[in-house]
């Protein structure tokens, strides 16, 4: 019995040691996905090692000790995705007449097939912005009546799960389709101009996950994000990045993205927003992100309901501030991150250069 306690608190410490190392295979980068699964399976191992061991053995005690330790790192990265962490976007006042823009993104699933769900979606929440992921040409077809009113779109139908289109009701300017890292994996950007003529600089991304049938290392996704970041740095016009990353809130690669680009992720304070998997509850993170510059506070982020897709809808609304001088900065790249972040470009051969920069 007490072999066994010994065995789980190996695994559970392994599971919180190993995302430490900067090391890019699948099997590595898979554990910074699950943190709150982990720390729920510390909080019941505690118990295990009470029940088998007991903690008035030295064993008992190292074990349990072992455990807190894993658990407040666990809870470390996830807190601040919880309503116990102040919010690191201010919330819009409700009902001013400020400009507001609202961006919905939706992981369609390339196999599913019925898009009547995501439509109905659309009328009655009627986005600025939708942004579409894994969408093939089946998808661009039945989402034409949108064009109706969404008179403004960018359009990559493909069938390899990595298609993606945009619909606007705002004008696009200098609209672009790029293969920042890969060369089958697109990325979308343009200047979104809002109602009172403010021109957002915006992307749109979905790179490849680490996975067994995909990539095997993160190397590429990590890149492709970087990068990114890296180009928006220096940017003084309003921003918002979007889409599916194939990665999570709280994993170090997401993390360096917000210390290169500056920009704020308003679910910090506000909760986790899981969107990813719709049918295994137990088994959710958020994959779909919305990071956007100071410039706006946010009045509403929250998933949408289920479409037929392994990922719920994303919607967030923002509130374009009319006092942008009262900034509210995120964290900070120091040194070591810049390292860093030029080593994971470096090793994909691309670099800020690469990531297109609108001319308006």
């Amino acid at each position: 019995m007490a072999l066994f306690a010994l065995i789980t608190t190996a695994f559970l410490a392994l599971a919180t040691l190993l995302p430490m190392f900067r090391l890019t295979h699948w099997s590595v980068r898979a554990f910074d996905f699950p943190r709150v699964q982990l720390l729920c399976l510390m909080g019941l191992n505690l118990v295990l090692v009470a029940l088998l061991v007991g903690y008035g053995r030295l064993l008992g005690v190292a074990l349990g000790l072992v455990t807190l330790i894993a658990m407040g790192w666990q809870a470390w990265w996830i807190l601040p995705y919880t309503r116990f962490w102040s919010q690191e976007v201010e919330t819009a006042e409700p009902g001013s007449d400020e400009t507001r823009l609202r961006i919905m993104t939706s992981n369609v699933l390339m196999t599913n097939r019925d898009s009547s769900r995501l439509l109905a979606l659309v009328r009655k929440h009627r986005p600025d912005v939708l942004v579409t992921l894994e969408t093939d040409q089946w998808w661009q077809e039945q989402l034409a009546p949108l064009e109706k009113d969404m008179l403004y779109t960018l359009q990559c139908p493909l069938d390899n799960l990595y298609g993606m289109h945009v619909y606007s009701r705002l004008p696009l300017q200098d609209p672009q389709i790029d293969y920042l890292v890969e060369d089958k994996i697109p990325s979308m950007s343009a200047m979104l101009i809002l109602e009172n003529g403010t021109a957002v600089r915006t992307h749109f991304l979905h790179p490849a996950p680490p996975s067994p049938t995909e990539n095997t290392f993160s190397s590429e996704r990590d890149a492709e994000l970087i990068v990114v970041a890296s180009a928006l740095k220096d940017e003084t016009r309003p921003v918002v990045v979007t889409g599916d990353l194939n990665d999570v809130a709280w994993s170090p690669t997401t993390r360096l993205f917000r210390k290169l680009s500056g920009l704020l992720d308003p679910r910090i304070g506000r909760g986790m927003v899981n969107t990813f998997h719709t049918q295994y509850p137990f088994m959710r993170w958020p994959l779909d992100h919305l990071f956007h510059s100071d410039h706006f506070a946010v009045g509403r982020i929250g998933r949408l309901e289920d479409i037929g897709s392994d990922h719920f809808p994303l919607l967030v609304d923002l509130v374009l501030r009319r006092n942008h001088s009262e900034q509210r900065s995120g964290i900070d790249a120091d040194s070591e991150d810049r390292e860093l972040a030029d080593e994971i470009a470096e090793e994909e051969g691309v670099d800020e250069g690469d990531v297109p920069k609108p001319q308006n």
